[in-house]
């Protein structure tokens, strides 16, 4: 048997989720309805967990690319500063 949960069971169920703020989206989210009764299924929470979850991708916490050894190098690699104008200048005379 598919468990059915309100919007405070749903909204216990789901982390960071408030049951107003269930109230307010129910249009956008899915769900089922008997009557007038809403109720949410397990297949339902997940699916809202899919439609907003957001991976960050920047930052600390994103997923970086492991580099690959194998590849060349950056074209920029052997790129080196200039000296400093001073020196620059009394070496120029």
């Amino acid at each position: 048997m598919t468990r059915r949960l309100g919007y405070a069971e749903a909204a216990e169920e789901l982390p960071g989720v408030e049951e107003s703020w269930l109230r307010r989206h129910i249009k956008q989210l899915p769900h089922s309805k008997v009557g007038r009764a809403v109720y949410f299924t397990d297949a339902d929470l997940e699916r809202i967990d899919a439609i907003f979850h957001h991976e960050p991708t920047t930052g600390p916490v994103a997923a970086a690319p492991a580099p690959n050894p194998a590849a060349a190098p950056h074209p920029l690699a052997d790129l080196r500063p200039l000296p400093r104008r001073g020196k620059a200048l009394a070496n120029v005379s």
